[in-house]
């Protein structure tokens, strides 16, 4: 199969603030880098928000799109879409059999260990909407990340009770795709997310947004890969750290192997 990599010279004009970065595209697929704070698709929690991913990339590329998974409001990075049901749903399927290898990265409250694996099962979190059949269970479910320590800090600032703060930066692997799943799971081991609003710390998203200017999530999807759903191809696409992610690691001296 021939390189789908897109370049932006000829592309449909449209405004910056509704473009999208193509990371991939061709026939069947399209991957895009999801800026954070952005919906993949419409919501009843945010009935009120105009903007989402699939209709901003079904404008840019004049065609519509389904999106194989999902990544929460404020996370960034690699997202995968078909080019029809089909093949979105045969993308799907891979997600829900573990065949997709996913690499995330965050910044998180405290010093975890250098490497673990958090096995910890999650109950099952449904949209208000979402259809319950009699067989329909909200039993805790398997869930399973791994993650590794590729730096830390500690700033001599008494953000909590404590006269400094530590903060590390991990690589997570999600072995299993449960709602939230990364949030959750670092919130369990006491390591929560910065600017996780739902399961974070306040304090200290406080202090990232007030003193070191970042407001976001500090969660980003760098990598996915995955089997093509015609050609049986091994992909892998990537998506760089950039704006206030970025700023941070610079900021703080860490780098990245993106």
């Amino acid at each position: 199969m021939s390189p789908g990599w897109i370049s932006r010279t000829g592309r449909r004009a449209a405004s910056l603030a509704e473009e999208l970065s193509i990371l991939w595209r061709d026939e069947q697929i399209v991957v895009i880098d999801k800026p954070p704070n952005l919906l993949v698709h419409r919501s009843e929690i945010d009935r009120h928000e105009t903007r989402f991913a699939i209709q901003i990339l079904r404008d840019q590329i004049g065609q519509r799109v389904w999106p194989a998974h999902r990544l929460d409001r404020g996370t960034s990075g690699v997202l995968l879409f078909g080019m029809s049901a089909e093949i979105a749903s045969t993308l799907g399927k891979q997600f829900a059999t573990g065949t997709v290898a996913k690499r995330y990265l965050a910044v998180v409250r405290g010093h975890p260990p250098l490497a673990g694996s958090i096995d910890h099962p999650l109950s099952r979190q449904r949209d208000d909407y979402e259809f319950r059949g009699e067989r329909s269970s909200d039993a805790a479910q398997p869930a399973l990340t791994h993650y590794r320590r590729l730096a830390d800090i500690e700033l001599p600032v008494a953000v909590d009770r404590y006269p400094s703060s530590r903060y590390a930066l991990l690589e997570l692997e999600p072995v299993t795709g449960r709602r939230h799943q990364l949030r959750r799971h670092l919130k369990h081991i006491a390591h929560p997310i910065i600017g996780d609003a739902t399961y974070g710390k306040g304090r200290h998203n406080r202090y990232f947004a007030e003193h070191l200017g970042c407001r976001r999530l500090l969660l980003a999807c760098m990598q996915l890969s995955f089997d093509h759903p015609l050609s049986g191809e091994r992909l892998q696409t990537k998506a760089p750290v950039s704006g206030e992610f970025a700023d941070l690691l610079a900021r703080f001296g860490w780098t990245v192997d993106q």
